[in-house]
Formats: structure tokens, C-alpha cells, sequence
């Protein structure tokens, strides 16, 4: 029997590169063909969801963190004939309390690179990832998701196999931000990392590699 592998566009969070994938894309390379999308040139959601869509295959899976949840979720608004299943990690369903201004949010986003409960060996990767990125682009994806619209579209356009998943640290998204945003969609799976903050897939990648497994199994 010819087993299928899964295309399988990969979205990063604010601030990080491809290596906050590194372990999945190598680990899940028996079922799944990834590949990373692009979030560093636009400075709007919609910008980003096109650029993404541009580059992607016909069909596929995506998975994506934060920032990259929610270009995910403007994608499967956008094209959701394109889209076969959808993982988001540390993903909120609403916009209520969220920063009012770029310096706020800025103090949101870095705080995963600051954690203090972040071990070495996690905390260097991630401000690596920080300083290759770099401030303009850190500041366009400020701007985007200060501005990024409402989510309600996008989460009512959702019809393939979900996972929402979240680290019970996560001081960015909190569980219940995440278990709310899975309470909206009938085909979600919600899952909570533990001892795990904001970046899962660097966090715990073992367990976000096992996750994501079964998701692009079902």
C-alpha cells in the first residue's frame, strides 16, 4: 500500500524562523512534506495569508503558532477549499483585551524570549531566532497583529480536522483563551501542553510532534 505524504505548510510566531520547526520537520518527515511559510516581508495578516497562499500546494495541511495561527486562520478564511486540516497553537478566538498599542504588544510578544522558566537550552535558540529576524520585521508583525481583523469569519469557515493546542505557561495566550477559541469549532481537538509556555514546537517537541502526528492522521 502507497502511503500518502501530507503537504504541510508550517507558520512560525512573532520573532522566530524556521528553527522553532526544526524537530517537526524532521520528525514528521515520514507522513508529512513541510514546508515553511514566509511572515517577514508583509505587515498586515491579509498580506502574509496571500504571500503564504502564493507559494503553497494546491492542498494541504497548516500548522502555525500565535502570529502564525492566526495568518493560518486568514487563510482558511481566504481559501478554504485549499486547506485539508488546520493545528493552531497558542491561538486566541477573541480580540477582546488585547494590547492598544505597539510598545504593549511588543512587551507581549517578547516575553516567551524572556521567560525566565524557560531553560537554558530553549531560552538560546529562541533569542537566536529573535536577533536573525530582526527589529523591522519584528515590527511589522506588530503592526499586523495590532491591526488583524476579526477572527469570527474565519473560525465559522472551518470544517477539516482541528487541532488547537496551548501550553498551560502560556502567558500570552492562556489555556482558556485557546479552550474558548476550541469550543467554536465542532471538528477541534483541544489539547494543553504541560510545563510549556508560548513556543510549543521548540518547548515540547516531542509532544507537539506526537500531536501533530495523530492530527495528520485523522
Amino acid at each position: 500500500m502507497v502511503h500518502r505524504t501530507v503537504p504541510l505548510v508550517l507558520l512560525p510566531a512573532m520573532g522566530c524562523d524556521g528553527q522553532l520547526w526544526a524537530r517537526q520537520i524532521v520528525d514528521l518527515g515520514d507522513i508529512a512534506h513541510p514546508e515553511l511559510g514566509d511572515l517577514t516581508v508583509d505587515d498586515t495578516l491579509g498580506g502574509m495569508a496571500q504571500r503564504v497562499l502564493a507559494h503553497a500546494p494546491p492542498r494541504f495541511a497548516v500548522a502555525g503558532v500565535s502570529l502564525g495561527g492566526y495568518v493560518a486562520l486568514e487563510m482558511i478564511r481566504c481559501a478554504p477549499e485549499r486547506i485539508e486540516r488546520i493545528a493552531l497553537f497558542g491561538t486566541r478566538a477573541s480580540l477582546r483585551s488585547r494590547p492598544r498599542s505597539m510598545g504593549e504588544q511588543g512587551l507581549l510578544a517578547t516575553a516567551p524570549h524572556a521567560d525566565p522558566m524557560l531553560t537554558p537550552i530553549v531560552s538560546g535558540p529562541v533569542q537566536a531566532m529573535a536577533d536573525r529576524v530582526g527589529a523591522q520585521v519584528f515590527e511589522r508583525q506588530q503592526r499586523a497583529l495590532l491591526a488583524r481583523p476579526s477572527l469570527t469569519p474565519a473560525i465559522e469557515a472551518i470544517r477539516v480536522p482541528t487541532l488547537v493546542a496551548v501550553g498551560d505557561r502560556d502567558r500570552i495566550c492562556m489555556p482558556e483563551d485557546a479552550q474558548a477559541l476550541a469550543s467554536r469549532i465542532p471538528t477541534a481537538r483541544f489539547h494543553v501542553l504541560q510545563n510549556c509556555g508560548h513556543l510549543a514546537p521548540i518547548e515540547r517537541p516531542g509532544e507537539t510532534t506526537m500531536l501533530l502526528r495523530e492530527w495528520l492522521s485523522r
